[in-house]
């Protein structure tokens, strides 16, 4: 297959649609989907229904019709023959995984959470204590959620990272109960080294359930059979990675639990001048195209880089053992942009917003605060993505498709909710009486009023 990647000229007229265009195909309303996927859908549903509701049928009858529905979308969708009993993995399992595991991989396993653990931690907030002018105190109090789920993928890869990632912030922040959820398949909750890296978490609740149905059982729960096989209690909030399907899933329940966001596809912009290595600024592009779909966006004001970008994107593609899949993601959704200067450069990086975004010229950090738009930022030659999804402590759960406008990557922080406490004394309520009633009586709510009249007396 031949490599094509779209090339983009800022001094084009049609430029800004051209980018708009793109950020468009990445996002969930994109409803990007194989052509296997799609073919699936017609067998399962005997329609060609669209993405969105194919994930309303499937949760609407997971929460109707409970573990019955659950296993059998995971047979349709999945041709996993589950049962009441094989739906969690039992403790014997994820011991035997870990027992297995090499001891080279859980010293990473360890090695990693103990960085994850270090950033996280230092950003949980204190509670705060606020004495009111009169008598009395308020206090904002941060309190860990109950329990959480969460998503792993396990389609094409598989990943104990993204246990990691989102399992590590979970613990630091007090989580008490984590419930994961991974696709029955051998990259998902058959994997030894994914069940290895939930043991050594301490993870015990890990559930066979992949895709919508998944997100569903963990948004409604599962109430099991009678001896309390494939019972999978509701949690309060649902994070981590997923396919189109997971993401509008996500979307669906929304309001019946917390979630972390709605994610795309896996992004990066790099931004790239004369002095940027050629082989490493491909080996970060390909990185996220080799996901299938995934957007590689290279944004450069030094024009040679471009042919010798596509050159070497050829070149290195070809020893890649998904090479053609990245190929065609690079053609879909992948870009070279050409800008006049740095400064457009950060501008362009800024309108798209990306999960990821690495700053690979020269002076780097310079143009770091002229980008706030992005899910995390890599700073420099020694910086590369995988830092970021593998080791360094920031979780890898990020915004993508522009929503790193106004959204946050997932972190401790996700896993606190706040709550206030008021206690004032009788001279601090008599001191704000007033103010009380001139909005009571402006809003004709005179039991407001008289709540606090009948304490104070009427003045």
């Amino acid at each position: 297959m031949t490599l094509t990647i779209p090339r983009i000229d800022t001094r084009q007229d049609d430029a800004a649609s051209l980018i708009a265009a793109l950020r468009e195909k990445l996002s969930p309303r994109g409803e990007v989907v194989s052509d296997s996927g799609r073919q699936r859908t017609f067998a399962v549903f005997g329609e060609a229904l669209s993405p969105a509701a194919v994930v309303a049928r499937i949760c609407d009858d997971v929460r109707d019709q409970g573990l019955s529905a659950a296993l059998r979308y995971s047979q349709l969708l999945d041709q996993a023959q589950l049962s009441a009993q094989s739906l969690r993995v039992k403790e014997a399992e994820l011991q035997q995984a870990h027992a297995a595991a090499s001891p080279a991989f859980l010293t990473a396993i360890r090695n990693i959470r103990q960085r994850i653990w270090q950033f996280q931690s230092a950003l949980l907030p204190r509670d705060v204590r606020v004495p009111a002018p009169h008598g009395g105190e308020l206090r904002h109090c941060f309190l860990p959620l109950r329990r959480v789920g969460v998503c792993v993928p396990g389609g094409a890869a598989a990943y104990p990272s993204t246990v990691l990632m989102t399992v590590v912030p979970a613990l630091a922040a007090g989580v008490e109960e984590i419930a994961v959820i991974a696709p029955p398949t051998p990259f998902g909750s058959y994997n030894t080294d994914l069940l290895a890296t939930c043991h050594e978490l301490g993870v015990t609740e890990v559930y066979r359930l992949g895709g919508a149905q998944g997100v569903a059982a963990l948004a409604y729960g599962l109430a099991g059979t009678a001896d309390g096989s494939g019972q999978l209690t509701k949690v309060d909030k649902i994070v981590g990675p997923g396919n189109l399907f997971v993401a509008l899933a996500k979307r669906r329940v929304y309001g019946e639990v917390d979630i972390d966001s709605i994610a795309g596809p896996s992004e990066v912009v790099v931004i790239a001048d004369k002095t940027t290595p050629v082989d490493q600024t491909v080996a970060d592009m390909l990185a996220q195209a080799e996901h299938s779909p995934g957007a590689s966006i290279l944004i450069t004001w030094h024009a040679p880089l471009l042919d010798a970008i596509t050159a070497e994107l050829d070149r290195q593609c070809r020893r890649l053992s998904r090479g053609e899949l990245t190929r065609q993601a690079l053609a879909d959704y992948g870009a070279l942009i050409l800008v006049r200067d740095a400064a457009e450069a950060c501008a362009v990086a800024n309108d798209i917003a990306p999960e990821h975004l690495h700053i690979a010229c020269a002076h780097a950090e310079q143009l770091v605060p002229h980008i706030p738009h992005a899910g995390a930022v890599f700073v420099g030659p020694h910086s590369p993505v995988a830092l970021g999804d593998y080791a360094a402590g920031p979780s890898h759960v990020l915004p993508t498709s522009g929503t790193a406008r106004w959204a946050s990557g997932l972190s401790a922080l996700q896993f606190l909710r706040t709550k206030s406490v008021i206690q004032y004394t009788a001279e601090g309520l008599a001191a704000v009486a007033d103010d009380i009633r001139a909005l009571a009586d402006k809003e004709g709510l005179t039991a407001h009023r008289y709540s606090v009249d009948v304490r104070v007396g009427e003045m």
